[in-house]
């Protein structure tokens, strides 16, 4: 079965920048979505970014201007890149995909902490 494994969180200052990826243990490059999700304590998870089997992206208006997400379809991996990130932003971030046919797959998620 498919695995997806989150990498490159951390404890960051504000202001600073962090890239997550995504790799996948199988094949993905059918996937209809790839997504980022976050969960911070306390809260519900909430929607970060998408990007769609057709290369449309879409993303949260509290992180619009300041997070990209893309993807290698190649290596079965995509990415969140976070710039000028803000207290926040501190969560577990978690990554997705839908796939026709089948539930969806998620990361165990990686921690992001900023602060000063």
């Amino acid at each position: 079965q498919v695995q997806l494994v989150e990498s490159g969180g951390g404890l960051v200052r504000p202001g600073g920048s962090l890239r997550l990826s995504c790799a996948a243990s199988g094949d993905i490059r059918s996937s209809i979505i790839r997504a980022w999700y976050r969960q911070a304590p306390g809260k519900e998870r909430e929607f970060v970014a998408h990007i769609t089997l057709g290369n449309s992206k879409k993303y949260a208006d509290s992180v619009k201007g300041r997070f990209t997400i893309s993807r290698n379809v190649s290596q079965n991996t995509f990415t969140l890149e976070m710039n000028n990130l803000k207290p926040e932003d501190t969560a577990v971030y978690y990554c997705n995909v839908r796939r026709n046919f089948e539930s969806d797959l998620w990361g165990q998620g990686t921690q992001v902490t900023v602060s000063s």
